[in-house]
């Protein structure tokens, strides 16, 4: 069945961790993917990076980038496969747990990937905020 594909992209191990976190939250995922940036690398090896990582989805399968940084070396690898695709690709910059749980619950859901980035940054936005101010959340 087609499903969106995730690849989780950080600076370091941030992304394997975020992945490993939602997992406890939600259990195991299937098409999820991390892709760390070593600090030696460049945008061409990001670029390599994500297209062996893309080879574990089918070609059918839309797949979204959740990238560590808004204007960071992962979100600028990705400019490349969205300018290609954009009816298959789309990246967010600015990733958090938040986001990356409600990318995995939204993923079967009919949505175009304009209407799922807009409703994931929605979500990373709120899923910012001062404990004073805490009101509870939807997987709380």
């Amino acid at each position: 069945r087609m499903m969106l594909g995730l690849i989780v992209a950080s600076h370091g191990d941030l992304a394997q961790e975020l992945i490993k976190s939602s997992y406890l939250i939600l259990g195991r995922q299937e098409k999820v993917i991390a892709v760390t940036f070593e600090p030696a690398e460049d945008l061409a090896t990001l670029e390599d990076k994500y297209e062996t990582s893309l080879q574990q989805f089918a070609t059918t399968d839309r797949v979204l980038f959740l990238c560590d940084l808004y204007g960071g070396n992962p979100l600028l690898a990705t400019r490349r496969f969205v300018k290609r695709d954009p009816k298959r690709f789309a990246a967010v910059g600015g990733v958090n747990l938040a986001m990356l749980l409600e990318a995995c619950t939204l993923r079967t859901e009919a949505l175009s990937l304009a209407e799922l980035v807009e409703k994931l940054i929605s979500v990373g936005r709120q899923g910012i905020g001062s404990v004073k101010d805490l009101k509870v959340m939807p997987w709380m």
